[in-house]
């Protein structure tokens, strides 16, 4: 049995990754009075006069609903949000187990942007926080800004800002052991979707200065018109040198190549063209944009993947765990770039300086409290930024 034949065996077996929890005795009938009706009464007559005593009164302090629409699940595309299911409760799984966090999977099915933000803003009262999570660009750009305004908590879009975070931790420990600084390197980037984007924008706020974009038709530069308003606007703020030409061509002389697109775009030979020990992050999945020992053979110093069986993977379950887990602490109202900076500031010091390596520049999710750190670093950013509510 293989390991996607005995995952699907076991899905049968579990009948769902998550399960609730009753948190009031509910022994006889004087728990049944204090739990329920009539008591639960003034419970609702306090929350009616002040809205705030929600998240007293109720779980809510404490709950993050897990949204998709199904149209960009893992690697398969627009399957529905039935079918992404299974993947919004493993989120919710995560969110539990390692920030202590009540998620809920919630599938809407609609492709429009406008139904969406609806329905997420009209249940949004019930939670503490929303993370989307598998909606395809460019939509998810829209969908998370529309509800940032809408919404009075934090709402987060793990497939961009989650991804975005990690890569900053990993590739901070990467310059260290390189001797390179952000303002210094030259970065070369493979996909400018929902990830890049995020990529991108993070990396500037940490201090890169030269980072250049390729989608399928090559540079994203200035003087091509762009039919996605994101490219338009991240043109306007990548490739200072405003290369034009193909993906080859931007990666001749970078110091740093991230992949966030397809499978085998990244060549040796390409990685050939580098600067002195270039660090290679190639996260397409399953399939990266170059295999670790193609990019090792040409000469790559630090290589990072999506995929748990090679050393330094890039995960998402590094970071929203302890970011949900910070922000919910301080009931902030959203999640801004100080908070993601923190958690990747705070994900990159869990290495300690006499333990990081070229196949050890990001933690493993299983090292010693990784969420406790990057949730008191988010807290504190929080506050620092004055969205903390508490």
């Amino acid at each position: 049995m293989n390991l996607n034949e005995e995952a699907l065996q076991k899905h049968f077996k579990w009948k769902g990754k998550i399960e609730t929890k009753v948190r009031a005795p509910l022994t006889g009938a004087h728990d049944l009075s204090l739990a329920y009706t009539p008591g639960v009464a003034e419970a609702c007559l306090a929350i009616q006069k002040d809205p705030a005593l929600s998240y007293q009164l109720t779980r809510r302090w404490n709950t993050v609903a897990v949204i998709t629409d199904g149209t960009a699940v893992l690697g398969l595309g627009d399957i529905g949000p039935e079918a992404g299911m299974p993947v919004m409760e493993g989120k919710c799984a995560l969110f539990k187990h390692f920030g202590n966090i009540d998620a809920f999977p919630l599938c809407i099915g609609s492709h429009s942007v406008d139904e969406i933000v609806s329905t997420i803003h009209l249940i949004s009262g019930s939670f503490g926080g929303i993370n989307l999570e598998d909606i395809s660009a460019p939509r998810c750009f829209e969908i998370e800004e529309k509800l940032k305004e809408k919404c009075d908590i934090p709402v987060f879009h793990d497939d961009q800002h989650g991804t975005a975070v990690v890569t900053l931790a990993g590739l901070t420990n990467a310059l260290k052991l390189t001797g390179k600084r952000f303002e210094d390197i030259r970065i070369a980037m493979s996909g400018a979707g929902a990830a890049g984007d995020a990529i991108a924008r993070l990396l500037l706020k940490a201090g890169a200065k030269d980072i250049t974009l390729c989608n399928s038709k090559g540079a994203v530069n200035r003087d091509t018109v762009y039919e996605k308003s994101g490219l338009e606007k991240l043109k306007l703020i990548t490739n200072p040198r405003n290369i034009k030409g193909s993906l080859s061509d931007v990666v001749a002389g970078a110091d740093v190549f991230i992949g966030v697109s397809a499978p085998g775009v990244l060549t040796g030979e390409m990685v050939k063209t580098m600067a002195k020990d270039p660090i290679i992050f190639a996260m397409a999945n399953p399939v990266p944009e170059i295999m670790p020992d193609e990019a090792f053979a040409a000469g790559a110093k630090i290589v990072c993947t999506g995929r748990s069986d090679f050393p330094n993977q890039i995960n998402n379950v590094l970071a929203f765990p302890g970011i949900f887990r910070g922000a919910l602490d301080v009931r902030a109202s959203d999640i801004n770039e100080e908070m993601k900076l923190a958690a990747a500031n705070a994900l990159a010091q869990i290495i300690s300086e006499d333990k990081l390596a070229p196949d050890h520049v990001i933690p493993s999710i299983f090292e010693e409290n990784v969420c406790g750190k990057i949730a008191a670093a988010v807290a504190d950013a929080a506050v620092k930024s004055s969205i903390a509510r508490i």
